[in-house]
């Protein structure tokens, strides 16, 4: 079996996400060295929240992670001890290297599947004490819907980690020119044609995707049906990004 999982690293590769797995050795990431410290510095915020959140109870706790890519945050729930961690992605191929990282560190309380977030649909067991939805906001086409469905999976806690853009508010007209609504943030269109035609595994399922302002997030939530949410401040060395406020981690509770 020893011999089988190293050739399997070898043979699963590009890996997008560095894991250790111990005598199977070391996945290494395809990403510039100046770029990954960001899953450093995303598990480190997520962890903070989990753990100042749930305390005693995490063994009790059912976690999904939503685009969980290679399984890297679900590996880390499931290591703390979770009682049960289920991986949803889009693509078969990151389900596949999520599944062989848990084989490799025999995790039995990690389950991954194939699944699109527009088509998500809680099971007859139930929404999950705690969500993750990170790094994949920015790389939907229906937001409002995806956040929409990550709530109605949530029964307690949603961490979201995503890229925002600069603040925009102002005063829309609204059927006159003395009519007028207020609004609060904002969602940039983004064309990842490039990107996605290129096969380029780190975009959504769609080209065209948007991106929220923080205040934008802030609505999106509270009318997807969480009650509040907060903005947690990044820890110090954190990721570039995440310390100029242009990603952030929110937690989002039911």
């Amino acid at each position: 079996m020893a011999e089988d999982l190293h050739q399997q690293v070898t043979a699963l590769n590009p890996w997008f996400y560095e894991f250790d797995l111990g005598p199977y050795g070391r996945t290494e990431s395809a990403l510039p060295p100046e770029v990954r410290p960001i899953h450093q510095t995303r598990l480190d915020m997520v962890n903070q929240i989990v753990d100042g959140y749930f305390g005693d109870r995490l063994r009790d706790i059912r976690c999904v992670d939503v685009g969980c890519h290679e399984g890297y945050y679900s590996v880390a729930m499931a290591r703390k001890g979770l009682r049960h961690v289920r991986g949803l992605d889009v693509r078969e191929a990151s389900v596949a290297k999520a599944r062989f990282v848990a084989r490799a560190l025999d995790l039995k309380n990690t389950e991954f599947d194939q699944q699109n977030i527009e088509e998500l649909k809680v099971d007859h067991s139930g929404p999950y004490e705690l969500c993750l939805f990170l790094g994949l906001l920015y790389h939907v086409e229906n937001p409002m819907l995806c956040l929409r469905n990550i709530a109605a999976a949530t029964k307690e806690l949603c961490v979201i980690e995503t890229q925002v853009i600069d603040e925009v508010t102002g005063f829309a007209e609204w059927g006159a020119q003395n009519w007028t609504h207020p609004y609060q943030g904002v969602l940039a269109l983004i064309d990842e044609s490039a990107e996605f035609n290129a096969d380029n595994t780190e975009t959504g399922s769609v080209p065209l995707v948007s991106c929220p302002s923080p205040l934008a997030l802030h609505s999106m939530l509270k009318y997807a049906g969480f009650r509040r949410s907060e903005i947690i401040s990044p820890p110090p060395g954190a990721y570039e990004q995440h310390a100029r406020g242009k990603r952030v981690v929110c937690a989002a509770y039911k």
